[in-house]
């Protein structure tokens, strides 16, 4: 029997999302369990693009010395040929 170990991350996942289906179950109900303001979810969503914003800017390799935007040009070319 292959035994695979959960991570973290999914279990927490998996919460978050049991938790947002409850909330959105109860709130058909008309019972949330999050009562949330519309300025609340401005706020939040609002948040969470410069967060992603933030993130994705800091992932990617942003060059901006001439020697940085050589080396990237340099990486690309060996890349390309396969080294």
């Amino acid at each position: 029997m292959n035994i695979h170990k959960i991570s973290a991350a999914t279990i927490a996942r998996t919460a978050c999302l049991l938790l947002a289906l409850t909330n959105q179950l109860l709130s058909a109900c008309g019972k949330p369990v999050l009562p949330i303001e519309s300025q609340t979810v401005e706020q939040l969503v609002t948040a969470g693009i410069t967060t992603v914003a933030a993130l994705v800017s800091w992932w990617n390799n942003n060059s901006f010395t001439a020697a940085a935007i050589q080396a990237d040009a340099e990486y690309a070319r060996l890349k390309q040929k396969g080294e």
